[in-house]
């Protein structure tokens, strides 16, 4: 598929970057000005500035931009869906995880008892 790209090898600010140089490009092909935008965004000028130029913008910043570009139906697209798939569901007898727990062996670690010095 186009556009989908492997971003686990970069930083964050290097994905805060591209992410802020897209929506100027998409900001640019709607021919809206970074004034309208950061009011239809209810954001400053100074904090759109910021976020196209991937500098210290927050995520509320983020998603009242995108909402204002109209485009907040792919937030989906930023965390998939949590819910188990049917196929894991009778693998685990119909539950879903409640905690997590690390993958220690549990043969390895050390066993904690009552009245032990740790």
């Amino acid at each position: 598929m186009a556009g989908i790209r492997d971003h686990s090898y970069k930083s964050a600010e290097a994905l805060a970057s591209e992410i802020g140089q897209k929506l100027e490009r998409l900001r640019l092909s709607r021919n809206i000005t970074q004034t309208d935008l950061a009011r239809d965004a209810g954001i400053s000028e100074r904090t759109l500035r910021r976020l196209e130029s991937g500098n210290g913008a927050t995520l509320d910043s983020l998603l009242r931009v995108l909402l204002a570009l109209k485009i907040g139906q792919n937030l989906d697209l930023l965390v998939p869906d949590p819910r188990v798939r049917p196929i894991e569901r009778v693998r685990t007898g119909g539950t879903e995880r409640q905690r997590s727990r690390s993958a220690k062996n549990d043969q390895t670690a050390k066993q904690w008892r009552w009245g032990s010095p740790e």
